[in-house]
């Protein structure tokens, strides 16, 4: 099995957060497996976490919980691509009592000839008791109130 070429992660890098803010779940779904051959995904969200496995706990189930609550941005200076690495730092947009905010992320995929993809992020994780994040990160990481990551 082939690592998707170039062409194909910058066209699925710069549709990630376009989907994903569309709230377009199927063709953010779709985005993801014209790259992604297989469902074994592996993902440190954020690293110093527990890890996570497969395509539905890793992709879709994150989705679930924080797309109607977290929107997406990628600074297109911010976006690499490198072999079959790609990277960025993502603007997770908060929304919260009518007010948005922003939180960063970089985040880290590397797609592997097998046909797999490790997936690493790195972000603050907000305490479970946070007004706009909290009850997401309850269910996310139930055993980590924002121990780590927080600068």
């Amino acid at each position: 099995m082939n690592t998707p070429t170039k062409e194909e992660l910058w066209k699925w890098a710069t549709n990630y957060d376009k989907l994903w803010t569309a709230g377009d779940r199927q063709g953010w779904i779709d985005n993801y497996k014209s790259v992604l051959k297989t469902d074994a995904v592996r993902m440190f969200d954020p690293v110093a976490t527990p890890e996570k496995f497969g395509f539905q706990h890793c992709c879709i189930d994150s989705y679930d919980l924080f797309q109607a609550n977290v929107k997406f941005h990628i600074p297109r200076d911010t976006l690499f691509i490198l072999g079959n690495e790609v990277s960025w730092v993502m603007n997770n947009l908060i929304e919260n009592n009518g007010k948005t905010y922003m939180e960063p992320s970089i985040e880290t995929f590397r797609f592997e000839p097998d046909g797999s993809l490790a997936i690493r992020t790195y972000y603050r994780i907000p305490k479970h008791d946070d007004k706009a994040l909290g009850d997401m990160f309850k269910t996310y990481l139930p055993e980590n109130d924002g121990k780590t990551g927080i600068a």
